[in-house]
C-alpha cells in the first residue's frame, strides 16, 4: 500500500479545478499534494491541501493545448500517473512544535464565556486546553492559519454568533471542536482563549507558514511577563 492508497476520487470544481477526496489521514493528504507538487503538470495554478482533500487549479485554456482530451479528463490522467508512478513517496512524519500560550486577561477575552458554556473553572479550562495534544490539518483562512484538531471535547464550543471585526495576531481561540491560531490580525468568530508571542506565519521565510499539514503541536503555558519578553 503505498503514502496515498485510499481510493481517491476526483471531482470537478467547476471548469478550472477538480477536488481530490483522499481521507482522514492528514499524511496521506500531504504526501498527494507533496508529490503533485514535485510532478506539477504545465497549467497547474495551485495545489491547496485541506482536511481530507486535495484540490487542484489550473488553466483551462493551457491544458487544452496539450493535448486532445478535455481539460479535465488531462488533469485526472494526471493525478492517476502521479498516484500510480509516486506513490512510494511518503510525506515526513508530522514535526512536533511547541507554542508558548498566555492565557485569559486581554489575551483570552472569551475564556470565562468558555468556561460557563463548560460548566468548568477557568483553571480547568487553561489545564485542559494547555495539556491537549493536537494536529494541525489544515493551513488556511489567513496564511499560516492553523486549524488544529484534538481539542478535548468539554471545550467544544461553538463560534460567537457576532465576529469581532479585528481579531489580533497570535490569538488562540477555539471553534466547534477545533483550535486555530490567528497569524494576522483580521476579523473572526473564535473564541479567544489565549495569545502566543511567536510569529507563525514569516513571509520572509522560505516556508512562509511555521505549522503545516500533519504537524504535531503541544502548547506551554506561559505568563503575561514571559509573553512581553519573549524573543525567538
Amino acid at each position: 500500500m503505498n503514502a496515498f492508497d485510499c481510493s481517491m476520487k476526483i471531482t470537478p470544481l467547476g471548469d478550472a479545478a477538480v477536488l481530490v477526496e483522499i481521507g482522514e489521514d492528514a499524511l496521506a493528504v500531504r504526501s498527494l499534494a507533496e508529490a503533485l507538487a514535485r510532478e506539477k503538470l504545465a497549467g497547474i495554478k495551485d495545489i491547496v491541501p485541506a482536511y481530507t482533500t486535495v484540490a487542484v487549479f489550473y488553466n483551462p485554456a493551457q491544458i487544452a493545448r496539450t493535448g486532445t482530451a478535455t481539460p479535465h479528463e488531462q488533469i485526472s490522467t494526471w493525478l492517476a500517473d502521479v498516484e500510480k508512478h509516486t506513490g512510494h513517496h511518503k510525506a515526513e512524519a508530522g514535526r512536533e512544535r511547541v507554542i508558548p500560550v498566555c492565557y485569559g486577561g486581554t489575551f483570552g477575552p472569551d475564556i470565562d464565556a468558555v468556561a460557563v458554556h463548560a460548566g468548568l473553572s477557568t483553571d480547568d479550562v487553561i489545564k485542559l486546553h494547555s495539556t491537549a495534544k493536537y494536529e494541525v490539518r489544515a493551513v488556511g483562512f489567513s496564511p499560516g492559519f492553523p486549524y488544529l484538531t484534538g481539542l478535548p471535547v468539554e471545550l467544544h464550543t461553538p463560534r460567537k454568533t457576532t465576529p469581532r471585526t479585528e481579531v489580533p495576531t497570535g490569538s488562540v481561540g477555539i471553534g466547534g471542536a477545533q483550535t486555530g491560531i490567528y497569524t494576522l490580525a483580521t476579523p473572526g468568530g473564535w473564541n479567544l482563549l489565549g495569545r502566543t508571542p511567536i510569529r507563525l506565519f514569516r513571509p520572509e521565510a522560505d516556508e512562509p507558514a511555521w505549522l503545516r499539514v500533519g504537524d504535531h503541536v503541544l502548547i506551554e503555558r506561559i505568563t503575561a511577563k514571559q509573553f512581553e519578553t519573549w524573543s525567538e
